[in-house]
């Protein structure tokens, strides 16, 4: 007999169908699996037999030919083992497989029937719901993520027992319902650390203020202990809250790579990502002989802090430059390619020599050739993907111990959200929702400047011998800027203070560079 029920599969992040076929036949008693399965796929058929024992059915010997479709898309992971038992309990007469065609199932199997759960819940009920189906089976671990997606029934199955009498009597079957109204809801993460625990340093929070607002990339620079660090990671907490849609991309990445909270809530915090500076070019930026997620599409929506910038591998910063423009990293094999997502703000900190002293010489000992060296490291086209350059000046006693009561995150987030907001308004139909990621069609069209101000730039362009990246950087962060005083135009000192978050390049770079 032949039966044929519906599952899904992982191909990057995004999922697809996937119809599980049986037929139960004469011929010499075997169970045979095909459809290009990875190693795990193949071995679902010595997992499902020993369940289907194990959970009281026993299975007359005849020929079991299993097939997974399409056949030229290579499934991995154990989400099939729920679906083929189903197939081949059909098959064996136990329910009408006609009766699940708007059904899916997705699930591992334990020796002893238990249904586990699966990573990847997210993308691949949204792909079967996208696609038409109306409900999906699920382990009960895996029900509060499925019910996350909304707009299809979620049925929860514990034990291979329970799906056998779901079969045979389709009436029983209990859809899954949010225990509480909130599931649906935006949650807003609370964050153990805040602004107003960093004292001093004025210039730094103001430059970290003005890469939020516009979501532009910044480099901290400044001797050990100047606060670098404690001021990057306080900047998820000056980021506006999650919607509904970024809750979903974010847990969808999380979950393929199985570090979603357990019990599958959705994330309701930025991520904040800060890999070791020893990680290599295929873990930052995904990869893989079956791609997978690199730290620069866990850090998507938030941020992703490069601590000790020189000292990473060149090769893992380079490949961060063509996602920092695009924004999306694609990642091609023999077998196809997967895009994955890179919406980041890229905070970066580092030192300005070995010994972190410079320009103090009454502390510092390096020469001008292990300075060039060590600054040199940092390529000068990733440099320029770098908006906003400040130092972090160092800290005196009276700023450790000043009284002076500082500005919360939940104050400095209420202008970032006003600026945000100015720019939705600015850019709404475009497909671009920061001032960091306008063209050049947008630069001309919303970065106009008066005679002094063209004039200002003018200077600062050949002085500091842009490219036109670099001016271009310019203009946006001066519109950020602008936007944070509420000005519909861009004007002196709001370019200014854009010029003056480049000055950092002359100072190191192009001084100790030569």
């Amino acid at each position: 007999m032949f039966s044929k029920v519906y599952s899904a599969g992982l191909q990057g992040i995004d999922g697809y169908p996937v119809q599980v076929e049986a037929d139960v036949g004469n011929g010499l008693p075997g169970f045979h699996m095909v459809g290009y399965l990875a190693s795990e796929v193949r071995e679902a058929e010595d997992r499902v037999r020993t369940a289907l024992k194990n959970s009281g059915f026993s299975m007359p010997p005849r020929k079991v030919t299993v097939n997974l479709s399409p056949a030229d898309i290579r499934k991995d992971g154990t989400a099939f083992d729920l679906p083929v038992a189903v197939a081949v309990l059909t098959a064996y007469g136990i329910g009408e497989s006609s009766a699940w065609k708007s059904s899916a199932f997705v699930g591992e199997l334990g020796l002893d029937g238990q249904i586990k759960p699966v990573k990847g819940i997210l993308s691949l009920v949204s792909a079967l719901r996208d696609r038409g189906w109306k409900r999906c089976f699920l382990p009960k671990a895996n029900v509060s993520e499925g019910l996350a997606v909304g707009r299809i029934e979620i049925v929860g199955v514990g034990h291979l027992k329970q799906m056998i009498d779901y079969l045979g009597n389709p009436e029983k079957i209990q859809i899954e319902e949010c225990l509480d109204g909130r599931r649906t809801e935006v949650a807003e993460g609370n964050y153990p650390m805040d602004f107003s625990e960093v004292n001093g340093q004025r210039l730094v929070r103001r430059a970290t203020e003005v890469a939020v607002a516009g979501r532009h990339n910044i480099l901290y620079l400044g001797s050990p202990g100047s606060g670098k660090s404690m001021m990057a990671q306080r900047i998820p907490t000056i980021m506006p809250s999650l919607s509904r849609e970024e809750q979903l991309e974010i847990s969808e990445i999380y979950s393929i790579c199985g570090m979603l909270p357990q019990g599958g809530a959705l994330l309701d915090k930025r991520p904040f990502r800060s890999p070791h500076h020893t990680i290599s070019p295929q873990a930052m930026a995904g990869g893989g002989r079956y791609p997978k997620p690199g730290e620069i599409s866990l850090a998507s929506r938030g941020v992703l802090f490069l601590d000790e910038f020189p000292e990473f591998r060149r090769e893992a910063l380079e490949v961060l430059r063509q996602p920092l423009e695009e924004r999306k990293v694609t990642i091609s094999r023999m077998n196809g390619s997967c895009t994955f997502p890179a919406n980041v703000l890229l905070a970066a900190a580092m030192n300005p020599c070995p010994c972190g002293f410079y320009p103090d010489r009454s502390r510092c000992s390096c020469n001008r050739e292990q300075i060039r060296r060590y600054l040199g490291k940092i390529s000068r086209p990733l440099l320029e993907r770098i908006d906003i350059c400040v130092e972090t000046a160092p800290v005196s006693y009276e700023d450790i111990r000043g009284k002076e009561e500082n500005e919360s995150s939940a104050v400095i987030r209420e202008r970032v959200e006003r600026a945000r907001e100015v720019q939705r308004r600015r850019f709404a139909g475009s497909g671009i929702f920061f001032n960091s990621e306008m063209g050049n069609r947008q630069v001309e069209q919303y970065c106009l400047l008066g005679k002094t101000e063209e004039e200002l730039l003018r200077r600062a362009f050949q002085k500091k011998r842009l490219s036109v990246r670099g001016y271009h950087k310019i203009l946006k962060v001066a519109r950020t800027i602008a936007d944070l005083d509420g000005e519909e135009r861009i004007n002196k000192t709001h370019l200014c203070e854009a010029i003056g978050y480049r000055d950092l390049e002359e100072k190191y770079w192009e001084n100790e560079g030569k």
